[in-house]
């Protein structure tokens, strides 16, 4: 039972989404299984309703403190739990693998990670030569929390050709509005999801005018799952962002 969106993603790549016995709020059920038990959240899991469902594995994500303290909980209970940190592409990969061995099939665990491998070096073996594009990646509005160093939202920046603007080695850095305009980033991305609702692009707001990404054309919004949620789509967010940062220079 996946705790963590992306752990769907990889069990349904796998070819094991039947095996999945219920699901988070933050998860829509399967079109097929509309009636799949809820769980509460990613975090905050009801220990009653997990246990209800009989789980034989439990994947969770590390990250907050939550996160860990209700694996130790179900694990306290005799759940089997298996926890992991993803930050950049070979950890997920790593990830991948070890959920293939734990859910019995480690070939389709092999083959997921190849293909994944293969985008990102295609995407490699096109980003032209020279400077790379400063990028800036806004995770919530308002109080301008923003992706740093050692996030899977810079592992993706990167693998696409850019360079993450943030230079701070927290996953989420907070910054002040005079900051961002030193930074003077290339390419903005705000993103829209559970954490940030009411996104607009930085092109809508009156205070980043002076951006040159703003000025050039280059503020985008983007999907927060697909930027921030380090899984399979991971490789479709760096696909996306090669696309727009060539789009952009040309």
């Amino acid at each position: 039972m996946p705790l963590y969106g992306a752990f769907v993603e990889i069990l349904t790549d796998l070819g094991q989404s039947d095996r999945i016995t219920a699901r988070t709020e933050a998860d829509p059920a399967p079109a097929d299984r509309p009636d799949m038990p809820v769980i509460g959240t990613h975090m905050r899991p009801n220990l009653e309703r997990v246990l209800a469902v009989k789980p034989d594995l439990v994947l969770q994500m590390d990250g907050r403190g939550e996160a860990r303290e209700s694996a130790q909980q179900l694990a306290a209970l005799g759940v089997p739990v298996a926890v992991f940190a993803v930050s950049d592409f070979p950890e997920l990969f790593e990830t991948i693998r070890r959920i293939g061995i734990l859910t019995g099939d480690p070939i389709a665990a092999q083959a997921l990670t190849s293909r994944l491998q293969a985008r990102l070096a295609a995407v490699a073996a096109a980003i032209p030569a020279g400077e790379r594009p400063t990028v800036f990646f806004e995770a919530r509005s308002g109080s301008l929390l923003a992706a740093g160093q050692g996030s899977m939202v810079d592992a993706v920046i990167t693998a696409a050709g850019g360079k993450n603007a943030v230079a701070a080695g927290k996953k989420l850095v907070r910054l002040s509005d005079e900051e961002l305009l030193r930074l003077a980033p290339a390419v903005c991305l705000t993103q829209r999801g559970p954490m940030n609702p009411e996104a607009r692009s930085m092109a809508d707001r009156p205070e980043y005018a002076t951006l040159p990404c703003v000025q050039n054309g280059r503020a985008f919004v983007v999907d927060e799952a697909r930027f921030s949620r380090p899984g399979p789509g991971s490789v479709d967010a760096v696909e996306e962002l090669a696309r727009l940062l060539k789009a952009g220079a040309s």
